[in-house]
Parts: C-alpha cells; sequence; structure tokens
C-alpha cells in the first residue's frame, strides 16, 4: 500500500482544473514511486507523463489537486461518460 498519493490534473489547450485533459497520481512508497494515469475505463495503469513534466518535456501542465477533487473529477466523468468511460449517446 501506497505511502502517500499525490493526485495532478492535466490541463492545457483551454482545458480546466475542473474539466481537465486527464488525471494523473503518484503513487509513493518505501521503495520509490509509480506513476499511473486513468484510463477511458477508469482503471489506472502506468503513465511517463510526470516524469517528462518534471523534466520539462511534457506540452501540457500538471496541477496537484487534492484526492477530494480527484475523487469529484472522476465522478463527473462517470456521470457525463457512464461506468465504462464511453461517452453516452
Amino acid at each position: 500500500m501506497p505511502d502517500k498519493i499525490t493526485f495532478y490534473a492535466i490541463v492545457g489547450g483551454g482545458s480546466t482544473i475542473d474539466r481537465p485533459l486527464g488525471l494523473a497520481r503518484r503513487l509513493e512508497t518505501d521503495w520509490g514511486f509509480t506513476d499511473e494515469a486513468l484510463q477511458n475505463d477508469f482503471s489506472w495503469s502506468f503513465t511517463p507523463v510526470i516524469l517528462e513534466w518534471e523534466r520539462g518535456d511534457f506540452a501540457d501542465e500538471l496541477v496537484e489537486i487534492s484526492h477530494e477533487e480527484a475523487d469529484r473529477i472522476i465522478q463527473k466523468l462517470r456521470e457525463r461518460n457512464g461506468t465504462s468511460g464511453q461517452p453516452r449517446l
């Protein structure tokens, strides 16, 4: 289990923290960290974007957000796109 989880909203191109392009998170443990991004099916999987952003190699911006903000954004996405992550017709 992670010792610390840091969430980031991915913003750019007119997106905002309330309506980000995506979400990323860093899971920190005693042995290091793992970076993940939220997928269309609401699962989390590995992403290099946090490291790329830290090196200045990522075109968009990452904004640290609280766990509550991340939960709220995920809930809005579920309401808008359904539990499968696909847009509702």
